[in-house]
């Protein structure tokens, strides 16, 4: 039981350590192009201040986290919204998808739950 509890301790500790590289990397360009770029959305235009600047993301051009030149060529600064958009849309053409009507759709919800509501109004039910 003991080496389990170590061996686990010592997952975790890698998985944390892990965590901390990649959210020092995150803020090092974070703060990069944000000195670089106008506080501005790249898709949508919406202008960021410093109240609402954690909602302003940076989008990796070739989706490589790791690709961060110092001039700042490989990101965009785009709010989150259009940064969640611009992700699905890069996993839909991933998994081949051309375009959005390629995708596949949700299906439609077939249970009715108040079809016969009139009816059983009528009825005192």
């Amino acid at each position: 039981m003991a080496d389990g509890k170590a061996e686990h301790g010592a997952l975790d500790r890698i998985v944390a350590a892990a965590r901390r590289a990649s959210e020092e990397r995150e803020q090092g360009y974070r703060e990069q192009a944000l000195r670089i770029y106008p506080w501005v959305c790249g898709r949508c235009g919406r202008e960021f201040t410093r109240v609402n600047l954690r909602e302003l993301t940076v989008h990796h051009r070739d989706h490589d986290h790791d690709n961060n030149p110092p001039d700042g060529s490989n990101w965009e600064l785009l709010c989150v919204y259009c940064h969640d958009n611009e992700h699905t849309r890069h996993a839909d053409k991933v998994r081949g998808y051309t375009s959005a009507t390629e995708a596949p759709r949700a299906s439609s919800a077939t249970h009715q739950p108040f079809a016969d509501l009139a009816a059983r109004l009528k009825g005192g039910q």
